[in-house]
């Protein structure tokens, strides 16, 4: 039988958002996935690393689903829930799970580790990163890339400026933090939305896609996508994605 819209609604915003885990999307918005595969390129860095930083690391999904981390791991975190949720995940496995208020300094040594990582981070603070990192470490990310789901942003917002991410604006302030970028690849990625339940729980999730979003807010303009999602099919966007890799140059000789 057909959900009606009141039970896609009422669904949608009832469902937790706490973490990273899209799993409830299973079977109702796809995403096509970049094609280098990071999970796979990350596990292979950490398997060699002694000492790692994975920044905003969200509710530790990444991390906790890696094949080995290194023999010191911490993540740092702001958002109490996903703190809860990755001390669940990483403190068996070893990690260390540290609160940080996602503000500049970050609360480690200098050249404290020799792997920094970080997936879509909301902020990327090159210097602190090329304060932290070991001569000869490297800094590894996937970060949202420009005009990432403008689609959905302008459908209820109109337009708006969203190429601030621009991969080659994060090369610049990573070299100009004393980093050399030695990986740099973007692309962009078909989404779609199969029903309103999923547009719901995505915005209410990744909140800065439609910053303020709730159901009341935007009533009108929810009712008619999911009229149009009905009658035309999945609502397409597109997500912007790319990976990073900057290291650190080596210290002089002893």
């Amino acid at each position: 039988m057909r959900r009606t819209y009141d039970d896609l609604v009422r669904e949608a915003g009832s469902v937790s958002v706490d973490g990273w885990d899209f799993s409830w999307l299973d079977g109702r918005a796809t995403e096509e996935r970049p094609s280098w595969g990071y999970s796979r390129l990350l596990g292979e860095r950490m398997a060699k690393a002694r000492a790692a930083l994975d920044i905003q690391t969200g509710g530790g999904e990444i991390l906790a689903g890696l094949p080995s981390l290194p023999p010191v791991t911490v993540a740092t975190e702001s958002w109490p829930p996903n703190l809860r949720l990755a001390a669940s995940r990483l403190r068996p496995r070893g990690a260390w799970v540290v609160a940080d208020d996602e503000q500049p300094r970050l609360p480690f040594a200098d050249a404290a580790f020799d792997l920094v990582t970080s997936r879509h981070p909301v902020a990327t603070w090159w210097a602190e990163i090329a304060r932290v990192l070991a001569p000869g470490g490297s800094y590894f990310s996937q970060q949202v890339g420009p005009w990432s789901v403008a689609e959905l942003t302008e459908y209820f917002l109109g337009p708006y400026e969203g190429g601030h991410r621009e991969p080659s604006l994060a090369r610049a302030e990573a070299e100009a933090a004393g980093l050399e970028v030695v990986d740099l690849r973007s692309e962009r990625l078909r989404m779609e939305f199969r029903d309103i339940g999923a547009v719901i729980y995505f915005l209410r999730k990744v909140i800065w896609i439609v910053p303020g979003f709730s159901v009341e807010r935007f009533a009108g303009r929810l009712r008619a996508l999911h009229e149009r999602i009905e009658a035309d099919g999945p609502f397409v966007a597109h997500s912007a994605r790319f990976l990073i890799e900057a290291r650190k140059p080596d210290g002089p000789a002893a």
